[in-house]
């Protein structure tokens, strides 16, 4: 990537048998979903190492503060909400924001730990676009988004229709009710399901990057497309 001044924030929550990938879980087993969710993240870390500005990781609770650190030495590490307090995903990239912001980090670029086919050219068209655009997403499959990037505030997201297939619709009509200029960049997917582990199974074998390979091993190795 070339040189630039925006800041990547991966907001991530802490893998741990029983929390995340519910629905991945109820699909392949528990144990087999925190693996998954492990090379996850790993993915996301691996991109992060790649990142050409400043790198955050907006974790989830205050409690994995010390745990988020350990992923990455020259990473800063943020918690998603003010201690004591909880909130939906809206509210966490509210707060995470408009802290961002008062730090004097004026374009961000959000992901979480799911879409392990994001890609160099995903972020280079990103950066590229939010040069041009207020704010800048790419779709995801499902109807959800796999990157959130902004120059300007985000408005009020806790009413949006979190983990639904309405997402992306929802976010770029709140988005241009707020006079804000949008764009779409390549779109990608993330992983909740079963049927999403066939698609890397496809996609994956290509891509050297190793924490890719991990993943794609953990796959093979666990059988879990025949669970």
């Amino acid at each position: 990537m070339s040189l630039t001044s925006a800041s990547l924030v991966i907001f991530c929550k802490r893998p741990t048998l029983g929390q995340g990938k519910q629905r991945l879980a109820q699909e392949i087993g528990a144990e087999h979903a925190l693996l998954i969710a492990e090379a996850l993240l790993a993915c996301a870390i691996e991109d992060a190492y790649q990142w050409p500005g400043s790198v955050f990781i907006a974790c989830s609770e205050h409690r994995d503060l010390i745990w988020a650190q350990s992923l990455m030495a020259n990473a800063d590490i943020i918690a998603q909400l003010p201690i004591g307090l909880s909130g939906n995903l809206g509210q966490r990239l509210n707060f995470v924001d408009n802290k961002l912001r008062h730090m004097g980090h004026q374009q961000l670029v959000f992901i979480g730990t799911d879409a392990p086919m994001l890609t160099l050219e995903h972020y280079q068209a990103t950066i590229a676009s939010l040069n041009h655009h207020d704010m800048v997403f790419s779709h995801a499959d499902d109807g959800g988004v796999t990157i959130l990037a902004n120059n300007v505030p985000w408005p009020l997201l806790d009413s949006l229709p979190w983990s639904s297939e309405k997402l992306s619709e929802a976010i770029s009509q709140l988005c241009q009710a707020q006079q804000r200029n949008i764009d779409y960049i390549l779109p990608s997917y993330d992983i909740d399901h079963l049927e999403d582990l066939i698609k890397l199974v496809v996609d994956l074998p290509t891509d050297r990057r190793p924490a890719r390979q991990a993943l794609l091993n953990i796959i093979y190795q666990f059988n879990l497309l025949t669970e």
